[in-house]
């Protein structure tokens, strides 16, 4: 099977050349050659590359750098700011861009952002005229997501990280699952799709992390593995996981058979983002 990593992060060391935003607990660099070596290493053949809002704000010039070393490996997602009034030319602008998958908006709670905000809208309207899906980290917030999504019933959403706020560091939460009514709720938006990425983070023990298949179960089958996309969320998972850790509990449990550890693992990623790797 074709395995696709639907969110990961790469970046260069903060210098002054390309200086970070802010600096999370990551390593000090993980460059998209070392990205590469980290999915050769487990057999993932390719990953949707989320440039890093944190480090980088809407700069996405370093994941297209990676993604012209690495063609075949990367498809390349760039945050956009609903509060550019220009938004619309820059998706545009986006679509041109060899290797460009979607579009982001961060709609956490701490963002205090209106639900309602028209620069919302305009991402929305102008990523469907471009025939980008929206990724959307509304995790905490999945009432304002939900809001949004159903505004626009012709624009495709892809939901970061199973809509559940996730740790940076252990230990997880005592209930971590606690928005898991209004996850399985989202799944009626049929133009939505939901990434299962970041979910070993979620889990209260050790690696293989066995308490998260309950609940993923509960996903799958209110969202159909169609519409589940495994992703790793490397390397914001970094001091829970790491890169093999939040690859092999997936690719090894019983808990799934080989098409739907085929279909999540990969082919819903690739009809999510219509992009396939293509190892050199």
């Amino acid at each position: 099977m074709t395995i696709i990593d639907s969110q990961v992060h790469a970046y260069e060391a903060n210098t002054a050349k390309r200086p970070w935003h802010s600096v999370p607990n990551w390593p000090d660099h993980v460059t998209g050659d070392e990205m590469v070596a980290a999915m050769d290493k487990v057999g993932v053949d390719g990953a949707i590359f989320i440039s890093s809002f944190s480090m980088y704000q809407y700069d996405a010039s370093y994941a297209v750098e990676v993604q012209r070393a690495h063609p075949g490996r990367f498809g390349i997602v760039k945050p956009v700011n609903p509060d550019d009034p220009a938004v619309a030319d820059v998706i545009a602008e986006w679509k041109t861009t060899p290797g460009t998958v979607g579009v982001r908006i961060m709609l956490p709670k701490e963002a205090q952002r209106d639900p309602n905000d028209p620069g919302l809208d305009r991402i929305a309207r102008a990523a469907a005229r471009h025939d980008f899906p929206v990724n959307i980290l509304c995790w905490g917030n999945l009432d304002a997501g939900a809001a949004l999504i159903d505004r626009h019933p012709g624009t495709r959403f892809i939901i970061d990280h199973l809509g559940i706020v996730q740790p940076r560091v252990p230990p997880a939460p005592p209930q971590p699952w606690a928005d898991l009514p209004k996850v399985l709720d989202l799944a009626r938006r049929a133009n939505a799709v939901i990434k299962v990425s970041g979910a070993c983070t979620l889990s209260r023990e050790p690696y293989p992390f066995a308490d998260i298949w309950d609940p993923l179960a509960r996903v799958f089958d209110a969202w159909g593995f169609d519409r589940c996309l495994w992703g790793t969320d490397w390397t914001r998972a970094f001091a829970v996981v790491n890169y093999e850790q939040a690859v092999t509990p997936f690719r090894e449990t019983d808990r799934l058979s080989d098409a739907e550890r085929a279909m999540l693992m990969g082919g819903a990623c690739a009809k999510a983002y219509a992009w396939s790797p293509r190892k050199a």
